[in-house]
């Protein structure tokens, strides 16, 4: 009697992300240099103060700092504007302040993306409330086709079409802050809307 093959179980796995390379690592430090010049240059000679939107604004901000010659100090601050949805709320809370005064600095404000604009038109209001002598706004990324809020950037590394990107301090639920590059992350089919970005 024939021995019966016993039938494979057919295979549930669906593929689930992957990261296509946007912005390779190498471009992204020769625009930051280029970025640190033009700051420099805007304002010779004057302390600056930096100033991170934690977390994903870290990476830029250390690479950044490192690129400025002269005094150069730096701060974080935190702010929450979705919570655990899948999209922006609109309603933007202060989670993490400063932790000393910014009145008569001159102030870069350091954020990894510009999207909507919500979260950089509340922090612009919140600093220039501390009157700061300067407040500029330097970002890696600007994605002017999501802009809700009637606000710009000062200092823009790349502007990029309207993709959900992870890496260099980007993250999708908290992974892929590490990556070198910034990608565009592609989802597999059933898996959960992406997040918004602000």
């Amino acid at each position: 009697m024939p021995v019966s093959k016993k039938a494979r179980p057919q295979s549930t796995r669906t593929p689930r992300e992957r990261v296509r390379v946007l912005i390779t690592g190498a471009r992204i430090q020769k625009r930051i240099q280029a970025l640190a010049r033009e700051i420099r240059k805007d304002f010779p000679g004057e302390p600056l103060h930096l100033i991170s939107v934690l977390k994903g604004g870290v990476f830029f901000l250390t690479d950044l700092a490192r690129s400025i010659p002269g005094e150069v100090s730096f701060d974080f601050i935190a702010v929450s504007s979705y919570g655990q949805k899948t999209h922006s709320s609109g309603q933007v809370r202060l989670t993490r302040d400063l932790d000393s005064s910014i009145e008569g600095k001159t102030v870069i404000v350091v954020e990894d993306i510009l999207d909507t604009g919500m979260t950089l038109r509340y922090l612009l209001r919140l600093f220039q409330q501390r009157k700061p002598k300067h407040l500029r706004v330097a970002v890696l990324l600007d994605k002017p086709e999501r802009r809700i809020a009637a606000v710009r950037a000062d200092y823009v590394g790349f502007s990029i079409p309207n993709e959900f990107v992870v890496g260099y301090g980007l993250d999708y639920a908290e992974r892929y802050r590490n990556l070198p590059y910034v990608g565009i992350l592609v989802l597999g089919p059933g898996l959960k809307k992406k997040p918004a970005e602000d």
